[in-house]
């Protein structure tokens, strides 16, 4: 599974060949979650607020990238990387 990004120990992955909703899949010190587009948590739990608040902020910046990316997935191309938070 491809790395898009990686920030403050967070990182964030998108699968190839993904089912709808669209979604991304974080890491964070060993927890793993899956979000929606819209910063809602689908499954998982990543035990820190914070965490959970800069994966958020993240994807509400870069949301028009994640759509980008989903659907570069889905057809199979290559996913871009995405500028992390500083």
């Amino acid at each position: 599974m491809p790395i898009i990004s990686k920030f403050f120990g967070i990182v964030v992955r998108m699968f190839y060949d993904e089912h709808n909703p669209p979604h991304i899949h974080i890491e964070y010190q060993n927890k793993k979650a899956v979000f929606d587009l819209s910063g809602n948590i689908l499954r998982g739990k990543l035990d820190s607020k914070t965490a959970t608040k800069l994966t958020r902020e993240w994807i509400d910046i870069h949301v028009s990238d994640l759509q980008e990316d989903w659907e570069l997935a889905k057809s199979g191309k290559e996913i871009k990387p995405i500028i992390p938070l500083n």
